[in-house]
């Protein structure tokens, strides 16, 4: 039935929206590195363990990372390679977005 199929463009903007959150970002970002128990994210996010528990369910729903129970702990890493990828693309645009406004300031008024 095609009238119940999305469309893409809509598709990618629910996808943006579930890496609109900084936390979200940052779990993404430690993951890109290595795989990680629930316990080193929390020491390195600095969030309350409700809240990292609450974004790692959206995003294993979103199907961004997988998650395996390793005896009393569970470790995460990213579903595929992409993700990293796109955080890197992110990171080079904004680089450069930041530099054209210094750019910018540096410049006679």
């Amino acid at each position: 039935m095609p009238g119940l199929q999305r469309p893409l463009y809509q598709m990618k903007a629910d996808f943006f929206k579930t890496l609109g959150h900084p936390v979200r970002i940052r779990v993404l970002e430690l993951l890109s590195e290595r795989d990680h128990a629930v316990s080193e994210m929390l020491a390195e996010i600095g969030v309350e363990p409700a809240n990292l528990s609450q974004q790692l369910s959206i995003l294993r729903r979103a199907g961004l990372v997988t998650a395996r129970r390793e005896g009393l702990s569970v470790t995460y890493e990213l579903a595929s390679p992409e993700v990293a990828q796109l955080l890197a693309t992110a990171r080079a645009i904004l680089t450069g977005v930041v530099a054209g406004q210094v750019e910018a300031l540096e410049q006679p008024a």
